[in-house]
């Protein structure tokens, strides 16, 4: 990190801190808080505050409650702020949102597509750049999580669908050759996706705004028509040594030895998730269908839980003694196991956990954020690269005269998320 030397140089670094602590807490604390979090002067704050505001990048609003005298103001996201495009793309459908600094969320599209690459990315691809024309200059960047391990910035494989080294921001309508960056975020070429894999999102979002938070070794297990999972250490989900990582799910965990479609055998996924659970009942799995059946099912036969809960607490109980984390996190169909079958899950790891860990084994605990915890992944990677002294820069730049929009309230849904404020 460059070291701030001069006075502009200084001031451009705090104009970051600040946003970034705006954004990091859900634009939920006050002004004075946020000075005396950041250590800064009551009067260097003001300074910033006002030159955040007229770049249209804060707006402060009363506190909803203060005491006698002046009212207690809250920085928030500026009404023609920046904006994170922000994609979920499952096996069966997609999800777009826009995101606000602080992290409010409006969706603007849902869609179901048939799961080939062209029948889901392309009209993505379309959605997204409507939007951008609409929002203009307030789009930051866009952000895409898949299920499926993602290369070279956006080639993505997702074996249960037939995908193969998909390019996806070509698919997108974006250069075939693009490169984007990995979900820790930094820099990109303008314009592009930052393309990742929905469970190393989910957990970045779980350790910016989940229960992850300030947590030094976590575990985060997705689990939807199978298993992801991936570590989180210090706040970062570890990606590996070529940004594949978050694929737990096709280590042999389960104890059997089932070929799986992504070339190994014995992938612990094969015995939890959505594909699981039909399977057990002998209804139809594969291609990304089913999820609707696959809920009824969780919902209503006990015996296909107990077997998924079994085989997701051996599972986790073998990266428990392996990686030793304090906290493991569940996300997707994992959080509704856990709500359904939490004692028999754990019962089922207790055996296979190592002496030393039986005395203090680590929380298990589902999601703080539900099933959207891969979308706000998605745009947490997208603010990663905007909250640089860079990226602020470039926002001044294209800032004048610009096509001023926001999200039209006729075609939007808005969603709030637990510890958020309503968008």
């Amino acid at each position: 990190m460059k070291i701030a030397t001069t006075s502009g140089e200084l001031r451009a670094h705090n104009r970051v801190r600040l946003l970034r602590a705006v954004h990091d807490c859900g634009a939920a604390r006050t002004r004075s808080q946020l000075t005396r979090d950041l250590g800064l002067a009551r009067g260097t704050a003001s300074v910033l505050v006002a030159g955040l505001a007229e770049d249209e990048l804060l707006h402060e609003e009363p506190a909803s409650e203060h005491a006698r005298g002046r009212p207690t103001l809250v920085p928030g996201p500026h009404p023609r702020g920046p904006l994170a495009l922000a994609a979920d793309v499952r096996e069966d459908a997609w999800e777009l949102a826009a995101c606000e600094l602080g992290g409010r969320v409006t969706v603007l599209e849902v869609r179901p597509h048939d799961g080939t690459p062209e029948g889901a990315l392309a009209p993505l691809g379309e959605a997204v750049a409507a939007h951008r024309r609409r929002l203009g200059h307030r789009v930051v960047g866009v952000g895409m999580a898949l299920p499926g391990p993602v290369r070279h910035g956006g080639v993505v494989a997702i074996t249960h669908l037939g995908w193969r080294s998909v390019n996806v921001p070509a698919l997108l309508g974006l250069h075939p050759h693009a490169r984007g960056t990995a979900p820790q975020g930094g820099s990109k070429p303008p314009g592009l996706p930052i393309v990742g894999n929905d469970t190393a999102f989910a957990a970045l979002a779980e350790a910016r705004r989940g229960r992850l938070r300030g947590i030094r070794v976590g575990l985060h297990l997705h689990v939807d028509f199978d298993l992801g999972g991936v570590l989180v250490v210090d706040g970062h989900p570890l990606g590996g040594a070529g940004e594949t990582g978050a694929e737990f799910g096709h280590m042999p965990l389960g104890g059997g030895d089932r070929p799986c479609d992504c070339g190994a055998i014995g992938c612990w996924g094969m015995n939890v998730g959505a594909n699981a659970l039909l399977r057990h009942v002998g209804l139809a799995y594969g291609g990304g269908r089913g999820r609707e059946q696959a809920e009824h099912v969780l919902a209503t036969n006990e015996e296909a839980v107990a077997a998924a809960a079994g085989a997701l607490g051996r599972g986790i109980a073998a990266l428990v003694n392996a990686h030793d984390p304090e906290v493991v996190t569940l996300s997707g169909l994992g959080a509704e196991l856990w709500e359904r079958a939490g004692q028999a899950l754990l019962a089922a790891g207790e055996p296979y956990l190592m002496a030393i860990r039986r005395d203090r084994p680590p929380r298990v605990e589902a999601s703080a954020l539900g099933w959207r915890g891969a979308l706000l992944g998605a745009m947490e990677s997208v603010f990663d690269a905007f909250l640089t002294t860079e990226g602020l820069e470039l926002w001044r730049k294209n800032h004048p005269d610009q096509a001023r929009d926001t999200p039209d309230q006729q075609n939007v849904m808005h969603s709030t998320f637990e510890g958020e404020n309503p968008i």
